[in-house]
């Protein structure tokens, strides 16, 4: 799981391709429409799709001549996973911590 985890966070750190995965979100899309949107060349689109493909997170597909990337939804499990498991953590720790600061103000108002 760690080194799916560690790659599909890695791809996702950059905003271009997070951009991206939203765009296809709506659908398989060429290269050419990818690169649309974005100030950077298809080449560099092209290597920003080589990351996400690597991660897992999208596939290409084929039509005809065409090479549509779409999004591969298999490719978030490991990360849902984890951020499913982190979100289930978090609330317990913030209840303990108000618990914890609620008697420390009761002690702090008893010593006064």
């Amino acid at each position: 799981m760690d080194d799916s985890l560690d790659r599909a966070f890695a791809a996702l750190a950059d905003p271009t391709r997070r951009a991206i995965i939203q765009r296809l979100a709506q659908g398989e899309a060429s290269v050419s429409d990818l690169a649309a949107p974005f100030r950077i060349s298809q080449p560099a689109i092209s290597k920003h799709l080589k990351v996400l493909e690597d991660a897992g997170l999208i596939e290409t597909g084929r039509a005809g001549q065409l090479r549509p990337r779409r999004l591969k939804p298999s490719g978030l499990t490991d990360a849902r996973r984890f951020i499913e498991e982190m979100a289930n953590y978090w609330p317990d720790r913030f209840d303990r911590l108000d618990a914890f600061l609620a008697t420390q103000t009761t002690e702090k108002d008893q010593s006064e």
